[in-house]
């Protein structure tokens, strides 16, 4: 059910007609802060945001003064090394290459973790930005709205360089943030909320907004999600394992459930981490043992947690569910979900450059 807000949806358009504005003056963008009575719109600087990577190079055709445009030769970052193991748990850790090659190099990897105090096994999956280009789908009741260029199903045309997708957040306004995709801002962007981050140039990062990203001109998307659960590597204080409302609400009241997170390493790397019977602690737990320097949580219970990687015969086939893995078994959703019109919420694709 799409939450009604007035007020908020008000303001978005208001801040959105800003925003438009700055796009098509090349300025930066604005961040906004909110009070119980009205946005306040700041500007903030875009010097903490890198330029976009320049994936192509041009020369000059033979015989002709016009350039030419061929694709660079992609440089991946080194695969990851082996997770150590938490106390008790078994042979786990091991990487292992998942989804279609990228100019022959894996640009994800999955593993499995036993997290402490669990005999359950969740699935890790590391995506190297180098190789992979990220993309916020949004979903008719999450955000909400209609008009969306990028929603399920996923195209043909997508589909052709689709390597993998994982789930969204929380259903607005349980997230406690904003969202911002397709040059429209539905919900305001909180100062201080975790936040996904994606470029003009396709990478995307973690962080807290207003401290490690901001609103540019070179930002094309902004998921949040509660606050940040992982922060300068380590779990942020005051987790509490039996927790039931600051960290989302669990089916049943059960704290141990389907939990989902992202997070980014120190070398930019994007992970994300799913399992059964998480409770916030082992998710946070799993996300700083995969090397994240920051991480926020996703969406949680069973029909929600989802993250599939694509394999087709062939370099530039189309993804299908036919040629799709789940990175976890068990879950509800599977590789089919984000090729059927009725998914209604947002979600992620990482497609090859």
């Amino acid at each position: 059910m799409q939450v009604s807000r007035p007020g908020a949806v008000l303001s978005g358009l208001l801040v959105s007609g800003v925003l438009a504005a700055a796009c098509s003056a090349g300025s930066a963008l604005p961040a906004t802060t909110t009070t119980p009575s009205r946005t306040v719109v700041t500007r903030t600087s875009t010097s903490s945001v890198p330029a976009p990577t320049d994936l192509s190079t041009t020369s000059t055709t033979k015989g002709s003064s016009r350039p030419s445009t061929r694709q660079a030769r992609l440089v991946p970052l080194p695969p990851p090394a082996p997770l150590r193991p938490f106390a008790g748990s078994g042979g786990q850790g091991v990487w292992h290459p998942a989804g279609r090659l990228v100019q022959g190099h894996p640009a994800v990897y999955e593993t499995t973790l036993v997290p402490p105090g669990s005999s359950s096994a969740a699935g890790i999956a590391w995506m190297d930005p180098h190789l992979l280009r990220a993309q916020l789908y949004s979903g008719s009741s999450s955000p909400g709205g209609t008009g969306w260029k990028y929603t399920a199903p996923v195209l043909p045309a997508a589909a052709r360089s689709l390597v993998a997708a994982f789930n969204g957040g929380f259903k607005f306004p349980a997230t406690e943030g904003g969202y911002y995709s397709e040059g429209r801002l539905v919900y305001p962007l909180r100062v201080g909320g975790a936040s996904f981050v994606i470029y003009r140039d396709g990478t995307a990062t973690v962080g807290q907004w207003g401290r490690d990203v901001h609103m540019t001109n070179q930002v094309v998307a902004v998921r949040q999600n509660l606050t940040l659960l992982v922060d300068h590597g380590h779990a942020v204080a005051g987790l509490n394992p039996g927790d039931t409302s600051v960290w989302g609400a669990p089916l049943g009241g059960v704290p141990d459930v389907w939990r989902s997170g992202v997070g980014v390493t120190k070398d930019g790397a994007l992970v994300y981490v799913t399992g059964p019977r998480l409770e916030i602690t082992q998710l946070a737990a799993l996300l700083v043992r995969a090397g994240c320097v920051r991480a926020m949580t996703l969406d949680m219970n069973p029909d929600w947690t989802v993250f599939a990687t694509y394999r087709p015969p062939t370099a530039t086939g189309q993804a299908a569910p036919s040629n799709g893995s789940d990175l976890v078994p068990g879950t509800v959703q599977g590789p089919y979900t984000f090729f059927e019109a009725w998914w209604a919420r947002d979600f992620f694709t990482m497609s090859a450059r």
